[in-house]
């Protein structure tokens, strides 16, 4: 083309008309997104929700999740003092093992919280000594509480009413009176009772001492050897289920493993059945195709509500709505990686003689064997996860643990612990998965 045909093809109008509609699409996009993000801050209530949020009580949580606390109560009604992990009353301390920052006189107390915050609790009056603050009274009477503070203004910390006394001037001390009981908490860092229940003839011993006695032929109890008891004691643990725990995990696992491989072994055989280059039928194709639409446009959960309400709780409930899903999912993608083999390695395969099913065993499959192990194992490691939100609905396994954990609203180091294990599940499974399919697909 000539240099006088470009000059009558491209004129400075032309330009100057191509840069106006870049300059209105740079600013007009920016003012579309803005616009849509405006509108969708005020119609999903994000102002409400954060009028409504509690970020101390978040703190507060979260605390409790890496941490534990030791109850100094005095109930007034029975008038009796007890000291307790968290408490329980099958983690009371005995009046012989009090913990040193706690001295008992009779049904009276003096804790000592440290860094100067003192509570001395006499009869149904308690006082609490606040370093920069003064000293708060609280006395228990049979209407309510009668409540003394220093002068000045009331910190926010500390919460009066005609029913309760409650301060908090830290977030490892607190102080609550009513008119049935003066409690005080003093938080310490880590998960008490981890290993051991508070009753077990193992707590509170060291390594070497745990050691010694599994290696000891002295045995605690005569039914199991030290080895055994200490296993037994750790699974068997009250306060962490750590039996029944390594159980859901199991059944979350199988009931992932399940689902993948029921989903992997319909897909497959479906998947030829869509794939054009196998059936040449277009009404059995298109109905194939809808059927793994129809699958696969029911979401996870939509079928384990469903399962649940058929069959019942448990495991099978939530691997059928893993396979359901998964069947159309990996389905479709089967028919795809069929409709992309190559022809010549079959027609190969059928110049030799070979039947139908030998064609399809040595042309086909080996060329989809890497999509099928890659996409089976990376829906395996994914189902891990998936199968611990079904399992919260109902269908078992380590998410209904999980849930149960949580509705307490005080077993949060419970809820931290589940979560962690999951965590590990996952990463073991992506571990596992990663060297499968090197091992199958790469040959190392």
């Amino acid at each position: 083309m000539s240099t006088d045909t470009l000059e009558q093809v491209v004129t400075p109008q032309d330009v100057w008309s191509k840069v106006r509609r870049r300059a209105w699409l740079t600013i007009l996009v920016p003012l579309g997104i803005l616009a849509y993000l405006t509108y969708t801050w005020f119609a999903f209530g994000v102002p409400d929700l954060l009028a409504k949020a509690q970020p101390e009580r978040a703190v507060i949580l979260a605390t409790d999740s890496v941490a534990y606390k030791v109850h100094v109560t005095k109930l007034l009604r029975r008038d009796i003092l007890e000291v307790a992990i968290e408490g329980e009353r099958r983690a009371t301390y005995d009046e012989a093992d009090l913990p040193d920052w706690v001295e008992v006189d009779g049904k009276d107390a003096f804790v000592d919280l440290g860094e100067g915050y003192l509570v001395e609790i006499i009869g149904n009056r308690m006082s609490f000594t606040v370093p920069g603050y003064g000293t708060i009274i609280g006395q228990a009477t049979s209407d309510g509480v009668d409540i003394e503070l220093p002068e000045g203004e009331v910190p926010e910390w500390l919460l009066t009413n005609p029913k309760k006394l409650d301060a908090r001037p830290t977030l490892d001390r607190r102080v609550q009176v009513t008119r049935t009981k003066i409690e005080v908490h003093n938080y310490f860092g880590g998960w008490e009772n981890f290993w051991f229940p508070f009753d077990s003839e193992f707590y509170g011993k060291s390594f070497s001492q745990l050691y010694a006695l599994a290696l000891s032929a002295d045995r605690l109890n005569p039914d199991y050897s030290n080895l055994w008891y200490m296993v037994h004691d750790f699974l068997e643990n009250p306060d962490w289920q750590h039996g029944e725990i390594f159980v859901a995990l199991f059944e979350t696992i199988m009931m992932a493993v399940l689902g993948t491989i029921t989903a992997a072994l319909f897909g497959l055989p479906l998947a030829f059945l869509a794939a054009r280059n196998f059936t040449p039928s277009m009404f059995l194709r298109f109905g194939v195709r809808r059927l793994f639409d129809f699958l696969r446009g029911i979401d996870m959960l939509i079928w384990s509500l469903i399962f649940i309400r058929a069959f019942g709780l448990g495991p099978l409930t939530g691997a059928l709505a893993i396979a359901f899903t998964d069947t159309g999912t990996l389905g479709k993608l089967f028919s795809e990686a069929l409709e992309n083999i190559d022809n010549k390695q079959v027609e190969g395969v059928r110049a030799t003689g070979a039947n139908q099913i030998q064609r399809y065993r040595f042309g086909v499959i080996p060329q989809i064997l890497p999509v099928f192990v890659s996409q089976v194992l990376y829906f395996l490691e994914s189902n891990t996860r998936s199968a611990t939100v079904i399992g919260a609905l109902g269908a078992g396994g380590i998410g209904l643990m999980l849930v149960e954990t949580m509705k307490t609203s005080r077993d949060w180091e419970n809820t931290s612990y589940i979560i962690i294990l999951t965590i590990v599940v996952v990463i073991l499974m992506d571990q596992t998965s990663s060297w499968l399919r090197r091992k199958l697909i790469e040959g190392k």
